[in-house]
């Protein structure tokens, strides 16, 4: 039976996100996106069994089944032929992404040449826009072929990034296979990423649901151009702080033909725009320019992957984290295993899990298979490598006799009355701070010791996993 592994990625970039370096010394990239889906929606004229019932005006609407819905497509129809045109005129001078669906696309041609006439990028929203969580792999797979097809022969170029937002749990693989620069699928970063897709590096860069105008169609959404304003007022102020704090990322804004383009609300994103224009290091780009920038920036890094690893490599690579002990390591890769045990502090966690877990007899193992401190097999050279290393990074390789003497008292004393090593994680300490650790120590009682030297080991261990895994 395989070892379960979980697929999720729940530690990303974690504590320490990669300096953007965005273009110009830019505090943060704001990236707008315009949906083009007008035309493309559920509607009998369109093949589909019912009418569309996703973001629009109609609180609570439901598809029809074997009907058109006319309000429903004048709605969309508005997107289309005046929110288009409006928004257009807003930001013709800005760089811009346009999710287009390939079926909307070939329904709107003067809406494509003005998207291209203003330089903005034109990304792949899919073939229609649809539900696609039920459809089989295979009719998604032929979905994806024919709308990079239309959208080819519609825009005049292939589309570079991919973004179906009514996805599958196959339409990032999908589209990773059909190889685009980017995806958008995913709303789990403020910052692009890559992701190892059946053994490709694909780039993935984040998309919102909250700097979205769609919340004026959902409930718990926005009711005025003014809580739209504020809301996106207010992201952008965190972002730009921690720009300024050093550590800049990406503001998605995603919009609709149909919802934004509508005059109560249009003012609203206005606003916003000449406020962010009003900073100064700001870098508004495609999508496009945004993964062009990180592939060149920040290309894709290998490193070891312990969750993959089948288990003799797994013990093999990390049988000596806890010293002299492979068991830890054999029962830890039992465990399941994901993404966020990949860098050292998850793999620490799995590993002290199993330390943590075993019996009083196993942890004494544990403890006695530590050498001493500048002891005999130190002198002797007969140290592991890391043991080697640790305590030469204290010094204790260039002891005086004095030091030395002091050391192998205390080691014999210390172990008379305990049953195991002095055990410290020397990457913490010099040898000053060592001896009297070694001094205060020697005091306590057995139990008090047992745990101390137990929370050492783990320190220890954590230090090597460094060495060799992402922290």
């Amino acid at each position: 039976m395989s070892a379960p592994r979980y697929p999720r990625n729940m530690i990303g970039y974690g504590a320490t996100p990669p300096k953007a370096q965005w273009p110009g010394g830019a505090k943060i990239a704001v990236q707008i996106v315009l949906n083009y889906e007008e035309g493309g929606e559920n509607c009998l004229l369109h093949g589909d069994e019912a009418s569309e019932a996703f973001l629009s005006e109609i609180v609570g609407a439901a598809q029809w089944p074997g009907q058109r819905h006319w309000n429903m497509e004048s709605i969309y129809e508005y997107g289309a032929r005046s929110g288009f045109w409006r928004l257009h005129r807003l930001m013709k001078d800005l760089p811009v992404t346009v999710y287009g669906v390939a079926s909307a696309l070939a329904r709107s041609p003067d809406q494509v040449a003005a998207m291209t006439s203003a330089g903005w990028e034109i990304a792949s929203h899919g073939l229609k826009w649809v539900e696609h969580k039920d459809m089989p792999e295979e009719d998604e797979r032929a979905q994806i072929a024919e709308a990079v097809r239309l959208h080819t022969e519609v825009v005049g170029e292939p589309p570079r990034g991919w973004y179906t937002g009514r996805c599958s749990m196959n339409t990032v693989r999908l589209a990773a296979e059909a190889g685009m620069d980017y995806i958008s699928d995913t709303y789990d970063d403020d910052l692009p990423y890559w992701a190892e897709i059946d053994g490709r590096d694909q780039l993935i860069i984040p998309y919102t649901l909250d700097c979205n105008d769609m919340r004026f169609a959902t409930p718990q959404g926005f009711n005025s151009g003014d809580q739209f304003f504020a809301y996106l007022k207010d992201s952008f102020d965190a972002l730009y702080a921690e720009g300024e704090e050093g550590a800049p990322k990406m503001m998605s804004i995603g919009l609709h033909c149909r919802l934004i383009g509508r005059p109560g609300r249009v003012v609203a994103l206005k606003r916003f725009l000449d406020y962010a224009q009003g900073h100064q290091d700001v870098w508004f780009a495609t999508r496009l320019q945004i993964a062009e920038h990180w592939a060149a920036i920040h290309p894709p890094v290998k490193h070891p992957r312990p969750s993959q690893m089948e288990r003799a490599e797994f013990v093999d690579a990390f049988g000596g984290i806890f010293e002299h002990s492979a068991w830890i390591a054999e029962r830890a890769h039992d465990l399941e295993l994901g993404l966020a045990h990949d860098t050292a502090g998850g793999l620490h966690n799995a590993l002290a899990r199993m330390f943590r877990s075993a019996s009083d007899e196993e942890r004494l193992g544990v403890l006695t298979a530590h050498p001493d401190l500048a002891g005999k097999l130190a002198q002797a050279k007969r140290l592991t490598a890391e043991s080697t290393s640790e305590q030469a990074s204290a010094g204790l390789d260039a002891l005086t006799d004095d030091e030395r003497a002091s050391f192998t008292e205390l080691n014999q004393t210390y172990v008379d009355k305990f049953g195991f090593p002095f055990i410290i994680a020397v990457r913490d300490h010099n040898k000053t701070s060592i001896l009297e650790a070694f001094q205060r120590r020697i005091d306590h009682d057995r139990d008090t010791e047992f745990a101390e030297a137990c929370r050492q080991v783990e320190r220890i261990a954590e230090f090597r996993l460094r060495d060799i895994l992402p922290s």
